[in-house]
């Protein structure tokens, strides 16, 4: 099975690029009401996964931290606690949905770690469901 059939491509889908600010990455994650958001650099190359609670930690950290100062901070700067791990777009369904059981999304890369997309734990569970692999 073919992990292309599930994958989001990086059109579709919000991300962040690792250059942006806290603050553009704050009101893009509000816009959206996304708490997990990969994160690319601007060549496309997958970075990572940022987090609310990277970014919450992170503005606790800075004791003297206000929203004006957002505008000033690289989200490269942000330490985030693990990032979700790619997969690349020739593995097969068991290597996506082993990731897929500890994550919201995979993230999809291509043999030079471009991000090509994701595939959602929501998109494989309906899959499953109206196919019948899956009795409840």
């Amino acid at each position: 099975m073919n992990i292309l059939a599930f994958m989001r491509s990086k059109e579709e889908l919000v991300y962040l690029y690792e250059d942006m600010t806290l603050e553009e990455a704050l009101a893009k994650m509000e816009k959206h009401r996304f708490t997990s958001v990969p994160m690319i650099n601007r060549e496309g190359y997958y970075v990572g996964t940022i987090t609310e609670g990277d970014l919450l930690w992170d503005i606790k950290k800075h004791d003297d931290f206000c929203l004006s100062k957002a505008s000033n901070r690289l989200l490269s700067s942000v330490k985030r606690n693990r990032d979700y791990q790619a997969i690349n777009i020739t593995a097969n369904i068991t290597e996506l949905l082993t990731k897929a059981a500890d994550e919201n999304f995979v993230p999809v890369v291509n043999d030079n770690n471009l991000f090509l997309g994701i595939v959602t734990r929501k998109t494989l569970l309906n899959y499953f469901f109206e196919h019948n692999f899956i009795v409840l």
